[in-house]
């Protein structure tokens, strides 16, 4: 819709959470698949390179993995058009995300420190297709006639939607968000996505394209919040 705008925020729990209140998320792979993949796994171990039996094993453990990847897919591509066709503007963070994900395990000279932790982290940023999910949107945009800002995403975790204050403090857990200034009270996810939104605005407003402007009529284009 023109004139509309919505931040995203993008986590390890909840895939995306929109700044009117919505959770985009869904799982990717079933336990009976998990379990099955496992046991794929370990008869692979088992199994001779190169023998008729262990192409089987890989085949089947494909099949699987093929199954997940559609899924994501279409999450990804069913979210963005869902929230390219209600907005004009899309902010997501600016994140670098293959940075994020990359090696913690460092070298034989200087290994790395808290590996497991890391990599817990690595999978789980890339089982929510935060990367695919931006591509998406930004293919969904180039239809709807969207505009998509990418905003600089230092303390939106941490700054208070309606006073602006920044605590680290005011972030109780993962989902709990509560000003140590104006006591204001929001779903953290949901809080950090309406400061993306509102600095979207601002840039927007700011920029050569503001918002006073039919933003569903802008050429669509990759626009980014910092300064190159």
């Amino acid at each position: 819709m023109p004139g509309t705008a919505v931040g995203i925020d993008r986590g390890v729990t909840v895939a995306a959470v929109t700044s009117d209140g919505t959770f985009h998320d869904r799982s990717f792979i079933t336990s009976g698949e998990v379990a099955r993949y496992r046991r794929l796994q370990q008869k692979l171990a088992r199994q001779s390179k190169g023998s008729a039996n262990r192409a089987k094993t890989v085949t089947a453990m494909r099949r699987i993995m093929r199954r997940v990847t559609d899924r994501r897919a279409d999450f990804c591509s069913y979210t963005a058009c869902r929230i390219t066709t209600r907005n004009a503007l899309v902010v997501l963070e600016d994140l670098r995300i293959q940075a994020m994900t990359a090696t913690a395990s460092g070298t034989a000279d200087r290994p790395g420190r808290n590996v497991r932790q890391k990599t817990g982290l690595n999978r789980a940023i890339l089982d929510k297709c935060w990367f695919k999910l931006e591509m998406a949107l930004l293919n969904a945009a180039r239809r709807t006639g969207s505009r998509i800002v990418l905003v600089n995403p230092a303390y939106t975790s941490q700054t208070c939607n309606r006073c602006g204050h920044v605590d680290a403090k005011s972030r109780k857990s993962q989902a709990v968000f509560e000003c140590t200034a104006c006591g204001h009270r929001d779903h953290a996810d949901v809080n950090a996505a309406k400061d993306q939104r509102d600095a979207g605005l601002a840039f927007s407003a700011c920029g050569d394209f503001g918002i006073g402007r039919s933003v569903k009529q802008e050429p669509v284009g990759r626009v980014t919040g910092r300064t190159p």
